[in-house]
């Protein structure tokens, strides 16, 4: 089948290498333009743009995927098919239809749960036991086509964002390879939404990120988890941010008001008090260093006992 892969992050790589090693043609890739990243705002492009400059596909990299000159060009490539993994754009409705089979999309959430930007994070954010990829057909309404397949996958209790995330992009691409299957045999059946439960997963940002010690451990043990490793959730200690990643639930400490430091010991390690019941934090990153063990943080002289975090 020749196929219009769209994807900018990594997460789309492990679909698109399963397109080539299925024998598919992809026609091009469209992607984001590059942008300016790292501490240095370095210009580079993205991991997708990257697989295809090294396969020789060719690469689309429009402002705005629309408008007359961008369908003439899409046009000209003749796909059967659009697939699109976290390209990180809301398509038009001309550029979804003009694939002889339409678009379809490989959404990291068991749909209609977790619609948006970011459903990886807030799975993990919301506690929920079951996450998983969806493959659908896309419709210009954000998320809302038809179910064509979905592969569940039940979240463990200390699982960060990151991990799964980079679970999620390989099981999404055996998804996709499966739903292409049943699509050319005939046998793909579609299933539409249910509207009335679609809770939102907008995207994580820094300032979204920041934590409030009086929620309870368990709620802030998912939030940080949530967002690791991006955004980051972030405290301050003395006015200065300070990210914080492995949370771990604590029952031997737990007297002190929220964010109060109640260990700070190289061998005990970090822990701190919530709203109800205390947490250890295992790594810290503070700013403009790197990610390090609490241990070595507290050694540094980073924080001690009775110091509060805000």
């Amino acid at each position: 089948m020749r196929i219009l892969f769209w994807g900018t992050p990594d997460f789309g790589v492990p679909s698109l290498r399963a397109l080539q090693e299925e024998g598919h043609v992809v026609v091009a890739v469209v992607t984001q333009p590059d942008r300016p990243a790292g501490r240095g705002q370095t210009t580079r492009p993205g991991p997708i743009k990257e697989i295809a400059l090294e396969e020789g596909i060719p690469v689309l990299q429009p402002e705005k995927p629309r408008g007359e000159d961008f369908l003439a060009r899409l046009r000209e490539l003749d796909p059967e098919l659009s697939v699109v993994a976290a390209f990180g754009e809301i398509l038009t409705d001309e550029v979804l239809a003009l694939p002889t089979h339409g678009s379809i999309n490989v959404h990291a959430s068991l749909l209609p749960e977790l619609r948006g930007a970011a459903p990886v994070n807030w799975a993990i954010i919301r506690g929920l036991e079951h996450s998983g990829i969806t493959i659908m057909r896309m419709v210009r309404e954000l998320d809302a086509g038809p179910v064509l397949y979905r592969v569940a996958v039940e979240l463990a209790p200390d699982l960060t964002a990151g991990e799964l995330y980079e679970m999620l992009s390989e099981i999404g691409a055996t998804a996709l390879v499966e739903a292409l299957a049943q699509l050319e045999a005939g046998t793909l059946r579609e299933a539409p939404q249910v509207h009335e439960h679609a809770p939102y997963a907008p995207n994580t940002r820094r300032d979204g990120a920041r934590l409030d010690w009086r929620l309870p451990a368990a709620e802030l043990d998912r939030r940080i988890r949530g967002c690791d490793p991006w955004p980051g959730a972030w405290t301050t200690l003395a006015n200065r941010p300070l990210q914080v990643f492995g949370p771990e639930l604590d029952t031997t400490e737990t007297a002190g008001a929220p964010g109060t430091v109640l260990v700070a010991d190289a061998k005990r390690g970090l822990i701190v008090a919530t709203g109800s019941g205390a947490i250890r934090v295992r790594q810290v990153k503070p700013a403009g260093r790197a990610r390090m063990d609490a241990e070595a943080w507290i050694q540094g002289r980073g924080v001690k006992e009775g110091q509060s975090f805000e």
